[in-house]
């Protein structure tokens, strides 16, 4: 059975997915007709985002948030992070890689979180101690221990975020790996690995609300979460590492440039 506080993620998501599902559509046809999509999909956070705090907010209502589009609200010392739509720019060209993401941060540890993508009706959660499931079912990291088999997820920087060494790291593991996916949703492609889906995963500078549920799925389902150099990772970090276990060594001594 779900913890308590996962039902009420959940029911804070869904009613949220439902606004999402709504515009997602919307998106869609503005493209069709050419309107002003970024404008659109900046409100599409917003609501969504407001209706999350004000179901969580009824249930919590001394608890601090740390938010995307709100920023933090200051409470006591439980936190709930927020991402109301991980995945924008898949979101904007209608692409349904997307999720919202809730999760539940005590001193400087998540202890329980979600991932909704409401698209394709994946309902991603973890408790400390609790396991990984998704939908009903249980959740364990692959067990392939040898990387030329396989698939490793990424994130590739643009604009102002590129960081001079992204294509050696993209050239380092493409000489050993069946493949990089690069799927547009740091949080997803967390559950993915917690999935088996993806067996690694390695992004630079995201922020603590792309990958907070994340983290905890992969360990719940048995994987693995440092820095890129191999050591120890914490919520003030914006570069990770994730790994079905079997692999991280090798991926640590890929990554490792500098």
């Amino acid at each position: 059975m779900q913890p308590a506080v996962i039902n009420i993620f959940e029911k804070a998501a869904k009613k949220a997915g439902r606004i999402l599902i709504r515009d997602f559509g919307e998106v869609e046809n503005l493209q069709i007709q050419s309107k002003s999509i970024g404008d659109f999909v900046t409100n599409a956070d917003i609501k969504v985002e407001k209706s999350i705090i004000e179901t969580l907010k009824y249930y919590y209502p001394d608890y601090s948030y740390i938010t995307e589009e709100s920023g933090t609200i200051k409470g006591d010392e439980n936190t709930i992070i927020i991402d109301p739509i991980d995945g924008t720019s898949n979101f904007i060209h209608g692409i349904p890689h997307v999720s919202l993401v809730i999760a539940k941060m005590t001193a400087n540890e998540i202890t329980d979180g979600i991932i909704y993508n409401p698209i394709l009706n994946e309902f991603f959660w973890a408790s400390k101690g609790q396991g990984a499931w998704c939908n009903n079912r249980r959740l364990r990291v692959s067990n392939r221990k040898i990387l030329s088999d396989c698939l490793i997820g990424t994130g590739l920087p643009f604009g102002d975020g590129i960081y001079k060494d992204y294509l050696l790291e993209i050239d380092e593991i493409l000489k050993v790996s069946a493949g990089i996916r690069r799927l547009g949703s740091a949080g997803l492609d967390l559950a993915y690995v917690a999935s088996g889906k993806l067996d690694g995963f390695w992004e630079k500078d995201l922020n603590l609300w792309d990958i907070s549920t994340g983290i905890l799925l992969v360990t719940e389902a048995g994987g693995k979460i440092s820095k890129l150099n191999g050591s120890k990772w914490t919520t003030k970090d914006r570069d990770i590492l994730a790994s079905n276990n079997y692999l991280h060594n090798d991926l640590v001594g890929k990554l490792s440039l500098q």
